[in-house]
């Protein structure tokens, strides 16, 4: 009896490190990020910086070898399109927790600023608040259910349904030496092009997070930039003349 129980509680432990490991992958990713940032907080900027541009990079380089291929040699590659779209997706996915830690998404803040300073402090918690929420629930709605709400799922159970099932993009395949070289299905796999959303909703949840560290200590007024973007415009309004 006692062997049965033992068995059962390391199948149920192996079932629900299976269940678990994604989410502590994601964990681990950002802890991992928070202690390189703490001392080389550059060096993470450049890297993401340089993500960003390869990921633009990739996309013009192939978008315009299709164009000379079907329109000087009649010929192209049917993967093109579907991989410029996943592409476009991981700069966006990606780009939303860049563009908020620097603070390049554009907002209307006409309306908070003309409360006094500490409700518009308050507004500005909330809002970055309402972010971090945002991005943790697309993430995992699982947790939801502490409060009653019937939800479930979310990035990391779409990503992980995928990795299970092993199903392969529609166009995008391997290069024939990849497949038998390394033994892989043809196909390249869809949890391969889908890692970027939960990746990206994680690193904007934990840039919303620290934004309203950030503004809680004052460093920070906004998770937007609004009046700044309205003075930049100010600022080159001349540049914008013939």
């Amino acid at each position: 009896m006692h062997g049965l129980l033992a068995t059962g509680a390391v199948v149920l432990g192996e079932y629900a490190m299976a269940g678990l490991w994604p989410y502590l992958a994601i964990l681990a990713l950002i802890i991992g990020l928070y202690l390189v940032e703490r001392r080389h907080a550059e060096a993470v900027t450049r890297l993401e910086e340089n993500i960003l541009a390869i990921l633009l990079a990739t996309i013009t380089l192939v978008s315009f070898s299709q164009v000379i291929a079907r329109y000087g040699f009649n010929s192209g590659w049917s993967g093109a399109l579907e991989l410029t779209r996943i592409l476009f997706a991981w700069m966006i996915l990606f780009g939303m927790g860049y563009g908020l830690k620097q603070g390049l998404h554009l907002g209307v803040d006409a309306a908070i600023r003309l409360f006094p300073k500490p409700v518009f402090r308050i507004a500005a918690l909330f809002g970055a608040l309402c972010t971090a929420l945002y991005a943790i629930i697309l993430l995992s709605a699982d947790w939801l259910s502490i409060f009653g709400a019937n939800s479930s799922g979310g990035a990391i159970f779409y990503w992980t349904k995928f990795f299970n099932l092993g199903l392969g993009l529609d166009d995008v395949r391997y290069p024939e030496w990849v497949q038998e070289t390394f033994g892989v299905q043809e196909r390249v796999q869809r949890w391969i092009a889908y890692l970027m959303l939960p990746i990206g909703l994680a690193l904007l949840a934990y840039r919303s997070l620290q934004a309203i560290v950030q503004i809680w200590t004052g460093k920070r007024e906004l998770v937007i930039a609004g009046h700044e973007a309205e003075d930049l415009v100010a600022e080159n309004k001349d540049l914008l003349k013939d």
